[in-house]
């Protein structure tokens, strides 16, 4: 395969973990509900039944930083050594929730359960909106300059100089917090029909769940919607050309709205992912009892999110823009790895659909039996 082709390939591959990372933010979304949970048997059964599921988000965060920052290092470099406060709180909650998951129902620990479901209602709120935040600056773009010569300065070869902020302009930017926000209410959606779907507690639970799934798709709708009207209508950056040494941009008016449209794979697999979201949602709050809508908003929470990544990094058009300086923007031909590192990871890849097959048959086999009242003690 040529460079070409490997580089697009793993762009395909981090699109993909990032769409199954959304989806399995259901847990983070569950964790948000616990401490306004009406009683307390409600609170240990949604613990009991997301808390099956907690690392297999937390694996899946560290493979998709894997994989991106090793078929990408320069934006490894860029984005987590210079926007470092905003990916030290993401490690941050992560880190938190796996202590809570770890001491939450041990006996006789110093703090007990109210402080660690604190600390897993931080993992839930922050972890999904600054992921949000992370994935909105493939769009926005972020304050830095690349400076490949660096390399070569043995006083300070320092290749990417972010702003003095260090991430935190990054968070505070409106257009990059309507995405979390958005991602953090699809988070809440998903953990209702998760819980929906695997919790038998009667049908007050049922309809305490279908109340926050009403609630929580209102304010998903608004922040969504909100997010991709400004970035339909935002101007971004077209590659003129580029590669290790050098790169050439020109602004675009409504630059995403023209690579939605302009290719048939994006635009068809982002409408298939909106409308699998919104029949998953509307038939289990329209439907008697309906169980089975997280499958379909998973479904479609993977495709949009992979329609989304292939909208930053395909269509001659940067992954990471430079705001500071465009000619610096990231694209993935100028920060990707060696041919030969693309080509011996991607044998590894091979085995990932072998990866996949074992989680979904360790999920069917945890999820064999519903969480039920008893087991909440």
């Amino acid at each position: 395969m040529s460079l070409e082709i490997l580089q697009n390939y793993w762009w395909v591959i981090v699109s993909v973990l990032g769409g199954i990372l959304v989806f399995l933010l259901f847990v983070q979304g569950g964790q948000s509900m616990l401490l306004n949970a009406p009683e307390a048997d409600w609170t240990q059964m949604i613990v009991n039944s997301i808390g099956r599921k907690w690392e297999l988000t937390f694996t899946t965060l560290v493979t998709f930083g894997g994989a991106a920052f090793a078929a990408f290092p320069l934006f490894y470099s860029t984005s987590f050594g210079g926007a470092y406060w905003l990916w030290m709180l993401i490690l941050l909650s992560f880190v938190v929730q796996a202590v809570s998951y770890e001491y939450r129902n041990k006996k006789g620990n110093l703090y007990g359960r109210r402080v660690y479901d604190i600390f897993l209602l931080f993992n839930g709120l922050v972890g999904c909106v600054l992921l949000g935040v992370a994935v909105a600056m493939f769009f926005f773009g972020g304050e830095f300059t690349v400076d490949r010569a660096a390399m070569l300065d043995h006083a300070r070869p320092v290749v990417s100089i972010w702003a003095p902020t260090h991430g935190f302009e990054a968070i505070f930017c409106w257009k990059n917090l309507l995405l979390g926000c958005a991602v953090f209410f699809l988070a809440r959606c998903l953990a209702a029909l998760y819980l929906i779907n695997s919790v038998d507690a009667g049908e007050k639970f049922y309809k305490w769940m279908v109340r926050q799934l009403w609630f929580s798709t209102g304010f998903f709708l608004v922040f969504f919607l909100a997010f991709m009207a400004v970035l339909l209508t935002s101007d971004g950056y077209t590659v003129l050309s580029s590669n290790s040494v050098s790169t050439t941009v020109q602004l675009t008016p409504f630059k995403y709205w023209h690579n939605l449209i302009g290719s048939p794979s994006i635009l068809i697999l982002f409408l298939l992912g909106v409308a699998n979201v919104l029949l998953g949602i509307l038939r289990t709050l329209f439907a008697k009892h309906y169980t089975q809508g997280i499958w379909f908003a998973g479904i479609g929470t993977f495709f949009t999110v992979v329609a989304l990544f292939w909208m930053a990094g395909f269509c001659n058009t940067p992954f990471l823009p430079s705001v500071t300086d465009p000619s610096s923007s990231l694209t993935i031909y100028n920060a990707s790895s060696s041919k030969f590192t693309l080509q011996t990871m991607a044998y590894v890849s091979i085995l990932v659909p072998f990866v996949v097959a074992y989680i979904w048959y360790v999920w069917k086999k945890i999820d064999a039996h519903k969480i039920s009242r008893p087991e909440s003690h």
